[in-house]
């Protein structure tokens, strides 16, 4: 007989912003309608299949908060708004977010919503949006709020219940009331999720275990160098981060979180992407987890050997691959499964195109000779372990998979060679030793994706300044309690490794700027709550590729203009880089403005000095009576900022330099000069930033109210730049 350990991860990372409340992206809520219920609810069909289910708590502490209509997003909150009470940004939100989702079989298998994403066409900027947007009646909105949501809903679920089936059948025109009504079914699911799987494990059909809390790779968590090990000639974050502590946390939170939901606390433990090293092991087991899993290239690594594979996909060496092992290292000795990567993916990537009984059959075939293969060169019982993501690949299934969902349980349940079996079952007496396992994850048995981009590494590195900083605040013994709690969840969360998953160019999506901003959030707001200045870096995107540039205008001329605070010649920043602000998105701090006090930045230089002119909706001085600031602030060179504030009636600017931490700046010497009139000019001269000529220059401008309270910036997520010229640069920008 062979036992098959099929094993479903079920992960989304924390989107909540713990000083706003928002959830930024809607995720969790939306494959909770789906895949969280359903993937379970339809076990019941198949009472002998024996499932794991990885249950990863960052996910399932969103989930609850949404089931107890604690948390909310604004894919929500504007999904259940009136439609005759929309506003123009609403509207403009609706039109570019309420179509993510798969569109063959989620949006084109629905005729309404299909017609609605005609009606949408490709627009995709500012402006088409706002064109697309003149295109929808008050009804056809209302019928997109609707669709967004019914879309995700249980394949299962639209089959039993009545006030979904309605909804269907009336496809088009829906009324408030039945957004209200899809609200209650959304509800019910949201609700009966958590208790769905607690039903199945105590039924004993089920095994849960879990992952470290926000799913942090551990083995970066303890060192950061162990990736060294794999790529030890790469560069490396500019601070090691060494934080073993903080990776026991995460396993014990999620120990004791997981019994509270399910009633005692799991055996068993995927850690986060596979990622195993030997400094885990003493961790792992200390949380009380008696077996964990990773990958086949994991296995092949450690025992220095290759998987090779026949042209039929079976595997060389079944009897080393197809058995749990037991794995020592630093005094501990955990149980470990090894999945197959081909069988794996066979579900994951390959399956969706398949018609469902011909791919259910071609899986149990495959294990079927798989098991064969292994018993005939051992003698043993061999043990598959089959372990994948169980909520994403199902949009590209016909029928959200359940139709193939269905045909393997019911091939698996009558398959006369296979028996299933709990991953603790699978684990329970392993007959093999490994003294240590090798450092690495299920991607290329290394660390490559979370760590080996040169934006992960900015991230690792902001990542450990912000984390000692806290251990400095904690030092003082002047934190209180509650602040210092609130200040390590926020870097528990921005240990998370799906932060560092959408960095680089290997992996990407829509999101790829809100997952980045949210990395940064978070460390924001852990100086924030110890009251310390927030490096001006983690107000600057992380991404390096991707992304649209800046709306600015370049220099393209030298210039010298008088710095007297008004606009009096045509001439003086003609040639100047410019940038506009064009409105309040994505600035900070804002409550009841609606318009920025900077309307427009200009900036250029000569060989000798650089020169920054600031326009606002009110003359300059004014503002500055006022007790407001300006500053220009550097991040090349870094650690330079221009301050500008109003003293006896006059602006004066200062040119301050950061000294060791982000916290520590000092007043340095400021050789130019500022004038406040309509505008504010400034002139720094090269000689003050200290680094001699410079090939880019690299910067952002602040506003600060009287209480030194920064309440714009910008740009807001990305530099304004601008190349210094040398003896050739008027030559190089000259036109006839």
């Amino acid at each position: 007989m062979t036992r098959v350990a099929l094993l479903w991860h079920m992960h989304q990372p924390y989107y909540e912003d713990l000083v706003t409340r928002e959830h930024i992206l809607p995720w969790v809520r939306l494959h909770a309608l789906k895949d969280y219920y359903g993937m379970v609810a339809m076990l019941e069909e198949f009472p002998t299949v024996r499932i794991t289910f990885n249950l990863v708590p960052s996910m399932l502490v969103q989930l609850e908060a949404f089931a107890e209509e604690r948390a909310h997003d604004r894919y929500l909150d504007v999904g259940l708004r009136p439609a005759d009470a929309l506003s123009h940004d609403d509207v403009a939100f609706i039109l570019q977010n309420f179509f993510h989702a798969q569109r063959h079989h989620m949006i084109e298998s629905r005729p309404r919503y299909a017609e609605l994403l005609g009606l949408k066409g490709h627009a995709r900027s500012r402006s088409d949006i706002a064109s697309a947007a003149r295109r929808f009646t008050t009804d056809d909105l209302r019928d997109l709020q609707v669709w967004q949501k019914l879309a995700w809903i249980d394949p299962i679920y639209l089959d039993g219940d009545a006030r979904v089936r309605a909804l269907l059948e009336k496809g088009r025109g829906f009324s408030e009331d039945d957004k209200l009504t899809l609200r209650d079914v959304e509800l019910d699911l949201l609700r009966q999720v958590i208790p769905a799987y607690r039903a199945r494990a105590e039924a004993g059909q089920i095994e849960i275990s879990t992952s470290p809390f926000y799913h942090p790779i551990l083995p970066l968590l303890c060192d950061t160098d162990v990736y060294l090990q794999t790529h030890p000639a790469s560069p490396m974050p500019r601070h090691r981060f060494v934080r073993p502590a903080d990776a026991a946390d995460q396993l014990e939170r999620a120990a004791v979180y997981h019994e509270r939901l399910f009633g005692q606390r799991p055996t068993g433990l995927w850690p986060s992407e596979g990622s195993v090293s030997d400094a885990i092991l003493p961790l792992v087991q200390k949380a009380g987890f008696s077996w964990m899993a990773t990958d086949e290239l994991i296995l092949a690594r450690t025992l220095h050997t290759t998987f090779a594979r026949d042209a039929s996909g079976q595997v060389d060496q079944p009897e080393r691959l197809y058995a749990p092992y037991r794995v020592t290292a630093h005094g501990a000795d955990v149980a470990c499964g090894f999945r197959d990567h081909a069988l794996s993916d066979q579900i994951g990537f390959q399956y969706s195109n398949w018609p469902a009984d011909r791919a259910a059959e071609d899986f149990v075939t495959r294990l079927e000779e798989a098991g064969r293969r292994a018993r005939s060169r051992s003698g043993e019982e061999p043990t598959i372990f089959v372990i994948l993501d169980g909520e994403n690949a199902w949009e590209h299934f016909e029928g959200g998979g359940r139709p193939f969902l269905k045909a393997l349980y019911g091939r698996l349940a009558h398959s006369p060679e296979i028996e299933t079996v709990t991953m603790a079952e699978a684990c329970r007496a392993p007959g093999r030793t490994l003294d240590g396992i090798f450092p690495g994850s299920w991607i290329d048995a290394n660390f490559y994706i979370w760590i080996g981009h040169a934006d992960d590494r900015r991230g690792w590195s902001q990542l450990a300044e912000a984390r000692d900083t806290l251990d400095a605040a904690e030092a003082t013994g002047a934190l209180d309690v509650a602040t210092h709690a609130r200040a390590r969840e926020e870097i528990l969360i921005a240990e998370g490794s799906d932060w560092f998953w959408w960095y680089g160019d290997d992996h990407s999506s829509d999101h790829d700027a809100e997952f980045d901003d949210l990395f940064r959030r978070h460390l924001r707001n852990v100086y924030r709550l110890l009251e310390r200045p927030v490096p001006d870096e983690l107000f600057v995107t992380n991404i390096s590729a991707g992304l649209a540039p800046i709306a600015q205008l370049d220099p393209v001329s030298q210039i010298a203009p008088v710095i007297d605070g008004e606009d009096s010649s045509y001439f003086e920043w003609l040639g100047a880089g410019e940038f506009e602000v064009r409105d309040m998105a994505g600035a900070m701090h804002q409550t009841d403005r609606e318009a920025a006090i900077l309307t427009r930045v200009y900036f250029g230089s000569d060989e000798h000095n650089l020169y920054v002119r600031l326009d606002g909706a009110e003359p300059m001085s004014e503002l500055l009576e006022r007790g407001y600031a300006l500053t220009v602030t550097f991040l090349a060179p870094e650690g330079l900022r221009l301050l500008v504030r109003s003293e006896n009636g006059r602006a004066s600017g200062s040119l301050w330099l950061r000294a060791g931490g982000p916290e520590r700046w000092s007043e340095g010497g400021f050789s130019g000069s500022v004038a406040a009139g309509s505008i504010l000019e400034c002139v720094i001269p090269v000689d003050d930033l200290h680094v001699g000529r410079l090939p880019q220059i690299t910067f952002v401008v602040t506003v600060c109210d009287a209480a030194g309270a920064e309440i714009e910036r910008h740009p807001t997520a990305r530099p304004l730049e601008m190349e210094f010229p040398d003896a050739a640069f008027d030559a190089r920008h000259w036109t006839a």
